[in-house]
């Protein structure tokens, strides 16, 4: 029987990464509001990998944390080790990763969680979504219990209807043996919402002291103790001090395994069509690795520590739906495993999302206005992209409720931008990834930049607190200072300790004065060596000089992209009508006329975004758009 248990501004349903950032956003901004989970034990869980970053994902960490989110904190105060990846290449790709410690991690945000003012967290399961006359008016638990609101944010990640698949062994169910969300699917299908099916998958857990890891290559962190927030953190681990970091491991398939999974496909649901949804194709299962890629003699895979008390180890790169004996043989087939202690098998899970081409650039849901969607349920994959898109649908919530302008992050200005112009304009085929390579502007869309590109536009909107404003203030100031210091010192060729410096980086000798700007230039000066010329650099933040350092060896490039990114504003200002009727737009391909329907673009840049969109249509578009400004009817010429 159906009752009234409360009244709130905003109702998030669900208490993952896109539900933690997605609450504590609307919290913040002022809102009343309810986190709905299932398991108030599983808040901020971890089901899959125990770590977050990576090329693109840990630029989305740093945006979420310019704009004021959580992730980026909580991230480096339970971080095991820390590594920068791609070193060797470009700025535009270097990427933080840190494994965490994934209770430590599930602790610390429901802690933050719980002590935010507004916000109450209750352990229910939603049946359904609330609609009266059209108009949403809240959700409705399996108990009965009848919670209203105009704003409402889906992040049911994997649990709608999710279904867990062990070789022959099928089950309803979650990540990690949690129940399922089965009857709220049917709601969305009712409101006239398109649904999908995916698939994804988790490796084995074994038994660290089951595996003799003098057969693996240890992978420790790095030196530096890199962090993700722009705020002062540090782990509650290992502070400072890089040298308490848990070492990961390194192994590799053999020969033997790849024959145990070749021998076994006709029980791998993956190939007996027991499987139906589509899997993500950058992190395929080891079956699929296998099949694949036939002449490959061996697969990496990484042994990663689950805490910093846990004897659980995450076997990364085994991902597999096989069935319980023959993962062990495949275990015991990898040098180091041959007497491993399975803890928990693979499993491939099943679950319905929502076509994220049924969303507006606000995460809202075009066809019921005030139902926001965010994560795996929109079809992404990962922590990070789920965080983001939580963080932004929980700002669009609260704006609405306030009845204010949606908060949109255009994709020449962050990652986040990338992701959701993405998933609207491109819909989805599979699981989505972020890519650096899906960013055109990657060079002006940098990881380290991420405060100066987006936190003055978080604290325009509240997000941004006074301690996190000040310290970004400063941080500005401070680059502008280098930057000038390093414009207005010119060194003497007859300086020596200038050309023995340049001698030492084999450097080209200076015939005439040299600022410091035109040295930094020079790919093989850094801004070490800099230091050792101008003694007043060691007074800065080692994060102010690498940034002063970037934007100065590349600012040719980095010029470049900022007019192409003048160019897109450009197209991003024309504006399309809201009550457009594109089967009167004379001239459309079929196709495009088609895509422009289910999206609905609010600008001419995003309609030249869409898949199927051609720019013969952009440019009937542009036609109609000036015959329109003039007064004259559309026709075919």
């Amino acid at each position: 029987m159906e009752y009234q248990a409360g009244s709130y501004d905003v109702i998030v349903v669900g208490a993952g990464h896109a539900g933690c950032e997605a609450a504590l956003a609307a919290a913040r901004l002022g809102c009343e509001t309810l986190l709905v989970t299932l398991n108030l034990d599983s808040i901020a869980h971890m089901p899959c990998n125990p770590s977050l970053g990576g090329p693109a994902k840990g630029h989305l960490v740093r945006e979420i944390d310019a704009l004021g989110g959580q992730m980026g904190i909580v991230g480096d105060e339970t971080s095991l080790q820390v590594r920068m990846l791609n070193t060797g290449k470009g700025p535009a790709v270097h990427a933080l990763r840190v494994q965490s410690d994934k209770q430590a991690y599930a602790h610390r945000m429901r802690d933050v969680l719980l002590a935010q003012p507004r916000l109450t967290i209750i352990q229910a399961l939603v049946e359904n979504i609330k609609v009266e006359e059209g108009q949403l008016t809240g959700v409705v638990t399996r108990t009965g219990a009848y919670f209203k609101a105009n704003n409402v944010v889906l992040t049911s990640g994997t649990y709608l209807r999710g279904r867990i698949i062990i070789g022959p062994t099928k089950y309803e169910g979650g990540p990690n043996g949690q129940q399922t969300a089965v009857n709220l699917s049917q709601g969305l299908k009712d409101q006239g919402i398109e649904l999908g099916r995916f698939k994804t998958g988790t490796p084995p857990r074994i038994h660290r002291r089951s595996v003799d890891f003098s057969q693996f290559k240890i992978q420790p962190g790095d030196d530096i103790p890199w962090r993700y927030s722009f705020m002062p953190t540090k782990s509650i681990f290992w502070g400072r001090d890089p040298q308490k970091q848990v070492p990961c491991w390194l192994g590799y398939t053999t020969l033997q395994t790849h024959e145990i999974i070749r021998d076994n496909l006709y029980r791998a649901p993956l190939y007996s069509g027991e499987i139906e949804g589509i899997g993500p194709r950058y992190c395929p299962s080891i079956e699929d690795k296998v099949v694949r890629f036939a002449d490959r003699s061996a697969h990496q895979i990484f042994l990663e520590p689950e805490g910093w008390n846990s004897d659980e180890l995450y076997v990364a790169g085994l991902s597999t739906s096989m069935p319980e004996d023959v993962q062990y043989e495949i275990l015991r087939s990898i040098p180091g495993l041959e007497k491993v202690k399975l803890l928990r098998p693979g499993y491939a899970i099943e679950y319905d999302y929502v076509k994220p081409h049924q969303l507006s650039l606000s995460l809202e849901v075009r066809k019921l206005p005030g139902l926001f969607t965010a994560g795996q349920l929109n079809g992404t994959s990962g922590y990070e992209e789920a965080a983001a898109q939580g963080l932004l649908a929980g700002i669009n919530a609260a704006l609405r409720a306030k009845e204010k302008d949606p908060f949109i992050i255009r994709r020449s200005e962050g990652y986040l931008g990338v992701l959701v112009d993405d998933l609207v304009n491109k819909g989805v085929k599979e699981p989505y990834r972020l890519l650096t390579s899906r960013a055109e502007y990657r060079l002006v869309l940098r990881q380290d930049n991420a405060d100066l590109r987006l936190t003055d536009r978080g604290r325009q909107i509240g997000l941004v607190d006074d301690e996190r404003w000040q310290r970004f203030d400063q941080k500005r100031e401070e680059l502008e200072k280098v930057k000038t210091l390093w414009h207005e010192t010119v060194f003497s060729p007859l300086n020596q300790e200038f050309q023995e410096l340049l001698s030492s980086v084999h450097s080209t000798p200076a015939k005439g004065g040299l600022s410091a700007e035109e040295l930094i230039r020079r790919p093989e000066v850094s801004v070490q060596e800099l230091k050792k010329l101008i003694s007043s650099l060691i007074d800065y933040e080692e994060e102010v000089l690498q940034e002063a350092e970037i934007e100065t060896k590349y600012a040719g490039y980095i010029d470049k992209q900022r007019v192409e990114i003048e160019k897109f504003a450009k197209m991003e200002e024309r504006l399309l009508p809201l009550n457009i009727q594109y089967d009167e737009v004379l001239g459309l391909s079929t196709e495009g006329r088609q895509r422009l329907k289910e999206v609905y673009p609010v600008n001419l840049g995003q309609a030249s975004r869409i898949t199927g969109v051609t720019p013969a249509d952009i440019s009937v578009l542009m036609v109609y758009l000036e015959q329109r400004r003039r007064g004259v009817k559309n026709d075919a010429s």
